[in-house]
């Protein structure tokens, strides 16, 4: 068990933060540099998108309590985090040390920035974090809207207006009562899908060819991942808030577009220098890593959830062999929901969410084992509804056991308006019932898993090579479309279709590891 002190060496800011403060963050931190931030703005904030690059939405028949009709999201309450709700302000004086415990195995939940704002949303998520297995906590620092969730003293973020958005008023509050609750916390960063940092500095963005910000098929710009400032922005972003207690950094969006080979023909790359996308990716999780060890950080990296199976990179730098050693762990989104059609051999992947999450992982198991240093794998589940089945305890259960049944024994959550099922978390005293789990499209208890395996008739051949030529995916690779979006519909790099069928002697059943 490793236990993790850290200072909190900031300044105690209002929470409509101004210009340079005069600190010692000016945009360099010596070393080869990393990236960072992602905010919202408006009177009821949006979800945040999904970990790493993919939050799929709620399904908008789905009615998640305490979001807006839209579903932007969970409303800002009205006794947010640290603030004096008579007087409006910041409290005079703040903690300055906090110490955390990383637990045995990281079982976790997303909370987003709007949450960990609000003293009502943490207390409820305390709650459950205390009636069940849960110990960790993902909070949104910097989101895909590029907005940084706290009051920060480093000055390009409050240059550019990445400070008008702040929902978390005081973070040391919240790492306050995540300490004394006994709750680790991770601090998420998005990094190259920032339309507030692309705007104030478009020659950070990827160029077009034509001149100017290059803007993908639906407009969006994207931060160059070759560039060292991009870089340099958000280590110091994080180093922030390892300084002020987080005792591991979790990159986002760190990749590049996964746009169509038609737009990326505009895309140009400045700083690339004969370099792949691959060894840029590389570059900044092993630099970031190094400069946030010297305070006691760790560094994890949320991928694509086909990074697991695919043999070769589709255009957005992430293969599995070229991060795995120089991070502490990677997060692939293996949401059975974003499996595309004959996954793995099954013709409804979203039907079964044990099996997919379970190839998906040992495909990671496997890679893994060849490679010397090679970090943890913990993977992100999916708790929310996007497609049928309904997802509910059987279905979020599921995905747990096959992560257990894979050989790994950590995992987080995903949900964007951070609500999460209950009933499919382990009670701290342990089940009382024997839990039912989605196998092979049934509801049956979890004991039965094998037996059910067994029996179930393979749905496809394996495919004879991964990456098989089929549909055009990101960096105009033609991949075989099986495995994957990015959870907005484009299409993303193909996994293996095994056919296999699991065994009764492969493993003893159990409920847990």
């Amino acid at each position: 068990m490793k236990t993790y002190v850290v200072g909190l060496l900031i300044p105690v800011l209002a929470t409509g933060c101004g210009g340079d403060d005069g600190s010692r963050y000016d945009g360099r931190f010596g070393r080869t540099p990393t990236v960072e931030e992602d905010s919202a703005a408006g009177t009821v904030p949006p979800v945040s998108p999904a970990p790493a690059e993919e939050a799929p939405p709620v399904a908008a028949a789905e009615s998640v309590t305490g979001t807006s009709a839209a579903g932007a999201g969970p409303r800002p309450d009205a006794d947010p985090l640290g603030v004096d709700s008579a007087r409006g302000t910041a409290p005079a004086a703040e903690r300055t040390f906090f110490e955390f415990r990383r637990p045995e195995h990281v079982r976790g939940i997303y909370v987003n920035s709007w949450s960990a704002g609000s003293r009502r949303r943490t207390d409820e998520l305390i709650d459950l974090a205390g009636r069940t297995e849960v110990n960790t906590f993902v909070i949104d620092i910097k989101d895909a809207t590029g907005y940084v969730s706290h009051p920060t003293a480093v000055p390009l973020a409050r240059e550019i207006g990445a400070t008008g958005s702040l929902r978390i008023p005081s973070l040391a509050r919240l790492l306050g009562r995540l300490e004394e609750a006994e709750i680790y916390p991770v601090a998420r960063i998005v990094i190259v899908k920032d339309p507030v940092l692309a705007a104030a500095r478009p020659e950070m963005a990827v160029q077009d060819t034509a001149g100017g910000a290059w803007a993908d098929n639906s407009g969006t710009a994207w931060l160059n991942p070759f560039d060292r400032e991009v870089w340099d922005y958000h280590v110091n972003l994080a180093r922030e808030v390892a300084e002020m207690g987080f005792p591991e950094i979790q990159w986002d969006y760190v990749r590049f577009p996964d746009a169509p080979a038609s737009a990326l023909a505009r895309a140009h790359f400045p700083g690339r220098e004969g370099r792949s996308r691959t060894d840029a990716i590389r570059e900044f999780l092993a630099s970031s890593r190094a400069v946030l060890s010297e305070l006691g950080a760790e560094v994890t990296a949320d991928v694509f959830g086909v990074t697991t199976s695919a043999a070769r990179d589709v255009g957005i730098g992430q293969v599995w062999e070229s991060f795995i050693d120089v991070v502490d762990a990677a997060l692939p989104m293996v949401y059975p929901s974003h499996y595309w059609k004959g996954s793995f051999g099954y013709e409804e992947p979203n039907s079964h969410p044990y099996e997919i999450v379970r190839n998906a992982l040992e495909h990671a198991v496997r890679r893994s084992a060849g490679l010397e240093d090679a970090g943890a794998t913990r993977p992100w589940l999916q708790d929310f509804t996007l497609g049928s089945p309904r997802y509910e305890a059987p279905e979020v259960r599921a995905q747990i056991q096959a992560a257990y049944d894979a050989g790994i024994y950590e995992w987080v959550l995903w949900n964007p308006a951070s609500r999460y099922t209950e009933a499919a978390l382990e009670p701290v005293a342990g089940f009382a019932e024997e839990p039912l789990v989605r196998i092979a499209n049934e509801i049956v208890p979890v004991s039965r898993r094998f037996e059910l395996l067994d029996t179930a008739a393979a749905v496809a051949e394996p495919d004879s090579e991964e990456g098989e030529v089929g549909t055009e995916a990101a960096g105009g690779t033609r991949v075989r479309a099986v495995a994957d979006t990015a959870g907005d519909g484009r299409t993303a790099p193909p996994a293996r279709s095994t056919g296999r069928r699991y065994q009764d002697d492969l493993r003893t059943p159990g409920i847990r590891p």
